[in-house]
This record gives structure tokens, sequence and C-alpha cells, in this order.
């Protein structure tokens, strides 16, 4: 589902327009472009909230969230791999997922 920056703001009550805006054109939330303007799907409204957090409640400032953002981006990136590595491994006979979570434990015992 796609949303107005109108639809964004009515939805996140920490958010006005006019900082929505400025997090657009700082790059921190990066919505799809459109004839009517930005259209925002479910993740960029998730990274609004998280961004309403950042600033709200974690007081993080503005030079550190770049920083902030970078580290939790590639925290999420590191999970989805995670997560297909697993469902990779998933996938494998019996006798080779065994023979990877030995080698696993092998190495994190190191």
């Amino acid at each position: 589902m796609r949303h107005s920056e109108k639809e964004v703001v009515a939805k996140i009550e920490a958010v006005t327009l006019r900082r929505l805006r400025l997090w657009v054109r700082r790059g921190w939330v990066a919505p799809a472009g459109g004839d009517s303007g930005p259209h925002f799907d479910e993740l960029d409204v998730a990274r609004v909230r998280l961004l309403c957090e950042l600033k709200d409640e974690m007081k993080v400032n503005d030079e550190a969230m770049p920083v902030v953002l970078s580290l939790l981006d590639q925290l999420y990136g590191l999970r989805r791999e995670m997560k297909a590595l697993a469902l990779a491994i998933d996938g494998q006979p019996e006798a080779v997922r065994r023979k990877v979570r030995d080698a696993y434990r092998r190495h994190s015992e190191s």
C-alpha cells in the first residue's frame, strides 16, 4: 500500500509535514517518486515511526542520525541475509544440516 505525505502525517502523530519533508531531503527516508508527489510504502512508514522514536524518545541529534541509521540498516540487512541462509540450510537433507550445525558450533566456540 502506498501513502501520500498527508496520509503519513495523519497516520503518525509525532511527524509533521515539514519534518517529514526534511527527513526526505536528508535521505533518512526515501519514498518512491510520483507525478503527484512522493509515495511512502509500509517500510517507509515504519522508518518514519523509527525516526520519530530516535529523535523524540532517544534524543538522537541530527549529526548522529546518519550513523545510527546506517548501523540499523546494516543490522537489518544482516538479519535478512541470516534468514535467507537459515531457509537455505533448512531445505537441505538432514545430513547436510547436521554438518552445517557442527561446523557452526566449532567456529562459534573459537
